[in-house]
C-alpha cells in the first residue's frame, strides 16, 4: 500500500485554488539518498532551473530540517518558506519534507502554499518520488488557468532533476 501526503485540513487537495502533483519511481537508490540530496538547497540549482536566490535566515543553510525558515524565488514568485514537516526515511517508514510558502501582497498577489514531498522505498530496489503542492491566492487561481500547466511541468522537471542527482551521484560512487 502506498503511503500519502499528510496534508493539513486548509489545503487539502481539491479545495483550494491550484494543485499539483508529481510522482517518478526509479530503481537503484533509496529514499534516504533522496531525503538526503533534496535537503540540502545548496544543489538544487543544478538539477532544477526554476529555482534561485536561496537564504536561510538562521545557521541552519544550506540544509534544511524541521522548522526551518528560508525563502527562494521560483515561478517568478519570491517565496518565504517555513518547514513544517521533516521525517527522514527510516524503519519502512517513508521520508516526508513540506514546507509552507507565501508570496506577500494584497488579496491581487497574495500566494500560500503548502509544498510536500514523500520518498518511499518500495520492493526490488525501488524508491517512489512524490511532490505535491496546494495552493491558495489570486496568483495560483491564475496558475490552475495557464496553459501549459507550468506548475505540473515544473515539478516534474524537479522530482526528475533530483532522481538523476541521486543515481549520477550513486553511479560515481562505484
Amino acid at each position: 500500500m502506498l503511503n500519502e501526503i499528510n496534508w493539513p485540513h486548509d489545503y487539502l487537495p481539491g479545495t483550494t485554488d491550484n494543485f499539483a502533483s508529481n510522482e517518478i519511481i526509479v530503481k537503484d537508490i533509496t529514499a534516504a539518498d533522496v531525503f538526503d540530496n533534496l535537503i540540502d538547497t545548496s544543489i538544487w540549482a543544478s538539477y532544477y532551473n526554476n529555482v534561485a536566490d536561496i537564504h536561510f535566515y538562521a545557521g541552519d543553510a544550506p540544509k534544511l530540517k524541521a522548522d526551518t525558515r528560508f525563502r527562494f524565488s521560483t515561478f517568478g514568485f519570491p517565496i518565504e518558506a517555513q518547514v513544517v514537516e521533516f521525517e527522514p526515511p527510516a524503519d519502512g517508514n517513508p521520508g516526508r519534507l513540506a514546507w509552507h510558502g507565501w508570496a506577500e501582497g494584497d488579496a491581487e498577489h497574495r500566494l500560500d502554499v503548502i509544498h510536500a514531498w514523500l520518498l518511499e522505498d518500495l520492493p526490488e530496489g525501488r524508491v517512489r518520488i512524490l511532490t505535491q503542492e496546494s495552493q491558495k491566492g489570486k496568483p495560483a487561481k491564475d496558475l490552475f488557468k495557464t496553459e501549459p500547466d507550468i506548475m505540473n511541468q515544473g515539478h516534474q522537471d524537479w522530482i526528475k532533476g533530483l532522481a538523476r542527482t541521486v543515481l549520477a551521484a550513486k553511479n560515481a560512487a562505484r
